[in-house]
This record gives C-alpha cells, structure tokens and sequence, in this order.
C-alpha cells in the first residue's frame, strides 16, 4: 500500500470515530431527559423485574412499607463491601415492614447466583437486563441506593459505599 492510500486510510477512520463522538454527545443529550433525573421528595417510578427465583416483584406492591433499593453489579468493590451489611439490616428489619430489593446491572445468571451464593443473600436480587429501570432511576456509579418511604416517594439518594451503621440509620428512615 502506497503512502497516499495509507494517509486516505487513515483519515477516513478518525473522521468517523470523530463523527461517531459527535453523533453519541448529540444523542445523550437530546435523550437526557427521558433518562431520570430524580430528586428526594420525587415518586419512585414503578417497575417490575424478576429475581434469581423467577419471582417477579413490582415497586408498587411494596406500597405501605419502606423498600431500600440498591443498584449493584458483582464487579463493583464497594458494592461488595456493602452487601454483607444489607443482608444483615435485612434481616433485622424485614419484620419492621422495610425492604431491601437489590438490581443487578444486567450480568449474567451465573455470575449474580455465583455472588448471591458466596455472600448468602436473602433479599431479592432482581436483573435489569434491559437496563429500563437504570435509565429510569439515572443511575450513573455503583452503587447507588435509594430509599423510598411506604408512600413511594424518593426520600434519599446514595452514591458510593455505606457502612453497616448508616445501612441501619437509612432502613431505620423508611420504616413504616
């Protein structure tokens, strides 16, 4: 291949992976506002996913109870850490009418069984494979926790790790 078809080659790649950027910026910015964007004081947006169990659960049916909703992926560290944690509140707080519905990223059954099983949970651990419910929350970093009193609205966001006290301080906030 001669200098000029190599330079023509060339060129021709980084004006479309240029295009390509300006094409994706355009759209991300065009669809922000069908992404969420939600706020405390908001209305958690109604879902229904289905856990490892083939169980489906619905926001909605949690009407009247806390439900603490956490955004995770079996990747992330911090939200390794945190597990251990939830499932312990969980526990202690299932019986007060609060909830705990964890969402996976959208990985694969095996990993979420794989890490459901190796750290013991007891909660649902529900899939967004189709990632409708992230894009509805906003979720941008893992972890990302959101508790909803029992009357459905949003009354805190939580970006990043907790630690077990403020787990029990949050479940304690939305009890009914």
């Amino acid at each position: 291949m001669n200098k000029k078809k190599r330079r023509l080659l060339i060129r021709t790649i980084i004006l479309i992976v240029l295009a390509s950027a300006v094409i994706y910026t355009l759209y991300a910015n065009f669809t922000k506002g069908e992404r969420g964007t939600l706020e405390k004081g908001d209305q958690a947006p109604d879902f229904v996913l289905t856990d490892m169990n083939g169980d489906t659960h619905r926001l909605s049916d949690y009407k009247g109870e806390g439900v603490f909703l956490n955004f995770w992926g079996t990747w992330c560290k911090p939200c390794e850490k945190e597990m251990p944690y939830m499932e312990n509140q969980s526990q202690k707080f299932k019986d007060q009418g609060v909830n705990v519905i964890a969402v996976n990223v959208g990985e694969s059954d095996f990993q979420i069984n794989k890490f459901i099983e190796e750290h013991q949970l007891t909660f649902p651990v529900v899939v967004d494979k189709e990632k409708d419910v992230q894009n509805a929350y906003g979720i941008k970093p893992l972890p990302t926790t959101f508790l909803i009193n029992p009357e459905g609205e949003i009354t805190k966001i939580i970006t990043g790790s907790m630690s077990e006290k403020d787990i029990e301080q949050f479940m304690e906030s939305i009890k009914p």
